[in-house]
């Protein structure tokens, strides 16, 4: 099986990691990858749509696996289909539950999934009067892709007002803020569900949990996840049930009736309200630090698996789910996220012992072939337990071999989240 993923980042590392483990892999390629996933197989240059189709068609390509969300939602799932290629990642059409935060909430009322209340704006004068009205505290979300930072959290009335005209008025987010979402803010613990999905049938992956705030304590910041957890502790099988049922198999079911069914990895992000659990948000491919987490718990043929969903016909079986646990803790540029520094030369990754994985999400090749900080998120560090105790001390053993100037890292990953607030 000749393999091409699409991506460079640590999503595509891990992801990398895993196929290059399936028994039926002759070829694994990633565009454009990085110094990471060049140990695993051969990075491609990257390039636009038109240069991945002709990539895939070159090197006669088996099964392509989209690892970000902007490509599929601008359709690059539908146009290596075009091509007779079998593709893991979900049709424009059905990546419309990640591009369109109002088409998700849509589609989430419609199908009884359970959500926060929500309104929907084109209006800035409108949406500020619903503010003014609003008893109670709301969440502002830009429509469409915003680099992870569409969504704010004001803490008052009068920040809300500010956070629509930012959306609206001042267009802080493009294209992305044609629309505001004003939602009912939640509170609780947060839980991520992603399943592989063949379009009718899907297999669940551990609950993972990631810590989003850049400082300890959950202060600072919203960023693209400072570490995460899986699985999460103290879920009974009843509360992951209703997760399924009423998440998962909804959202199924829900893109099937619509004539889009969706086939890829379908995210769930949620959270345990009091009432029960309440949907935040759906993401269209494996989330990021959260792939890194769970992939290492997974064990067999991963190839096999993807491929047979991408067909229609998922290979449940193709897999199990090591009785493990998992961590990985993000080492971070300095200046994250707002204005990350790169160019830092990183030193240690060859003194990482076998049960602890560095998986390269912002990082490059130096002039001398070192390897550099070039990002944000620049190592996620991993590594796997019989419990999470012993995963944590693990992977923040690797805090202390891997450097670089001005690394950053939160020291509290793993432990019980305080009373989170969408």
């Amino acid at each position: 099986m000749r393999v091409l993923i699409i991506g460079g980042g640590g999503r595509e590392h891990a992801l990398a990691w895993a196929i290059e483990r399936s028994p039926g892999v002759s070829a694994l390629h990633i565009t454009p990858g990085n110094p990471g996933t060049a140990l695993l197989g051969s990075n491609q240059p990257g390039g636009d749509a038109d240069q991945t189709v002709r990539l895939a068609e070159e090197l006669e390509i088996d099964l392509a696996i989209v690892g970000p969300e902007a490509p599929l939602v601008a359709g690059l799932a539908d146009r290596l289909r075009a091509k007779r290629i079998a593709v893991f990642g979900p049709s424009a059409d059905a990546a419309r539950l990640e591009g369109s935060k109002v088409f998700a909430k849509r589609f989430m009322r419609e199908n009884r999934i359970p959500t926060a209340p929500f309104e929907v704006f084109d209006d800035a004068e409108a949406a500020r009067a619903f503010v003014r009205s609003a008893g109670t505290p709301l969440v502002v979300k830009a429509d469409g892709l915003a680099g992870g930072k569409g969504v704010l959290i004001p803490r008052s009335p009068e920040e809300t007002l500010a956070a629509v005209d930012r959306v609206l008025v001042d267009r802080a987010f493009g294209d992305a803020g044609g629309l505001v979402l004003l939602e009912e803010r939640l509170s609780g613990p947060e839980l991520s569900v992603m399943a592989i999905v063949d379009g009718r049938r899907w297999l669940s992956l551990p609950p993972s949990r990631d810590h989003k705030r850049l400082l300890d304590g959950d202060e600072g910041p919203n960023t693209g996840g400072m570490g995460a957890i899986a699985p999460v502790p103290g879920l009974d099988s009843a509360l992951l049930d209703k997760i399924d049922r009423e998440g998962i198999d909804a959202v199924v079911s829900g893109m099937t009736l619509r004539g889009t069914p969706f086939v890829g990895c379908l995210y769930a992000g949620l959270m345990l309200t009091p009432e029960g659990p309440r949907v935040l948000e759906f993401n269209v491919r494996f989330g990021d630090p959260e792939a890194q987490v769970l992939l290492p718990l997974v064990e067999g043929d991963f190839a096999r698996l993807l491929l047979s969903a991408a067909h229609g016909e998922i290979d449940t079986g193709a897999v199990t789910i090591r009785e493990a646990a998992a961590a990985t803790v993000v080492l971070a540029a300095p200046g994250y996220p707002a204005g990350p520094r790169g160019g830092m030369p990183i030193a240690g990754l060859d003194k990482l012992p076998p049960d602890l994985i560095a998986f390269h999400a912002g990082t490059s090749f130096g002039e001398d072939a070192s390897v550099i900080a070039s990002g944000g998120r620049v190592l996620s560090l991993t590594s796997t337990a019989p419990n999470l105790e012993g995963a944590l001390s693990r992977a923040y053993r690797g805090t202390e071999l891997v450097r670089f100037e001005g690394a950053h890292y939160r020291r509290d990953i793993g432990r019980p989240p305080s009373d989170q607030r969408e």
